[in-house]
């Protein structure tokens, strides 16, 4: 059974993307430090721990693995902590990438997707994102994103490393058999943070910033299922295996909802009152960031099933409720 590299794949979307590669007919190999993932998420082929600034470990495991491909998505992703702290997310993002993408190509291993983000383009509000839109990110974390896909580029030229890249905003949902689900520590994503309000866990949930230029002054994001995000990654492995070459996939819905938007949503998924309290705008944040997928849609064949918002908040409470996410 061929083998794919999995960088980050105790964490959420990482363990998504492990469950579609193990169906796909491939040995998912988790590289991860747990720093924020969980090794119970790990379910579906071996874990190996370690750091992706530790290039002797990386080579070890592409020596005891020989994975014909690797899938990166690894990284640390919080914006409003790249803008305080820069230096960590180009340290931890690019300096971590660029060991991973060394270390592939010294093993022969020129398969590479990578999971980037919509960040790269920066706040171009009014704009439905396609791959061609200009990339000028306004934070630390879509800057590094946007410099690990030059090296990409860099590298491709150099010495054939063939990759896929996927920008994406939101990612949501649970997996619909209940066996993996969303779980960070500390949480900051804007779904489970509702869900932790609704039942408790937290006092209330904040929204930043009521004073965006959009109908009800909050910000809009595009979101998608982690299950059909994943199965978009598979389909571009399977690109690569096909020899199709290097390409940039958007993935979004092309259609944003607001915070408030999600909140009623929430309410009515769950039937429950949600306690808010408001804060101010969070530095780095865009008013409203959207992306198209008909690249996606035309190359790929990928078809975003059960990215609506009622399905990614029922099966993100599904798995709020089984428990399994506070192991």
């Amino acid at each position: 059974m061929d083998r794919v590299l999995v960088t980050g794949g105790a964490g959420y979307i990482g363990s998504h993307a492990c469950k579609a590669l193990s169906r796909a007919g491939f040995e998912p190999v988790t590289f991860d430090n747990l720093s924020t993932g969980w090794a119970d998420a790990v379910k579906f082929g071996p874990l190996e721990d370690g750091n992706l600034l530790d290039r002797a470990r990386i080579d070890t495991v592409f020596a005891k693995h020989q994975p014909i491909a690797v899938m990166h998505f690894a990284a640390l992703s919080q914006v409003g902590d790249s803008m305080k702290d820069p230096g960590l997310y180009w340290r931890e993002n690019v300096t971590g990438a660029l060991n991973l993408i060394e270390a592939a190509v010294a093993a022969d291993c020129k398969r590479f997707v990578f999971s980037s983000t919509c960040a790269t383009y920066g706040d171009q509000d009014g704009v439905v994102l396609d791959e061609d839109s200009v990339q000028i990110p306004i934070n630390a974390y879509g800057a590094s994103k946007q410099a690990i896909e030059q090296i990409l580029s860099n590298f491709e030229a150099t010495y054939d490393l063939q990759h896929v890249i996927f920008r994406y905003f939101n990612v949501a949902g649970a997996d619909p058999d209940g066996e993996i689900g969303e779980f960070h520590r500390p949480e900051t994503h804007l779904i489970p943070l509702i869900l932790q309000a609704i039942d408790g866990q937290r006092p209330a949930l904040t929204v930043f910033g009521t004073d965006y230029p959009t109908p009800d002054g909050t910000c809009i994001r595009d979101y998608v299922h982690v299950s059909d995000l994943v199965d978009a990654h598979v389909s571009g492995l399977k690109w690569l295996i096909d020899g199709k070459g290097s390409r940039a996939f958007n993935l979004g819905t092309g259609s944003g909802f607001s915070v408030r938007e999600v909140l009623e949503n929430a309410r009515r998924a769950t039937n429950r009152d949600i306690p808010i309290e408001y804060g101010e705008r969070r530095p780095g944040d865009a008013t409203s960031l959207v992306s198209g997928s008909s690249r996606a849609s035309s190359e790929l064949g990928w078809t975003p099933h059960r990215s609506n918002m009622k399905q990614m908040i029922s099966d993100a409470w599904q798995w709020h409720q089984s428990g399994d996410y506070k192991q």
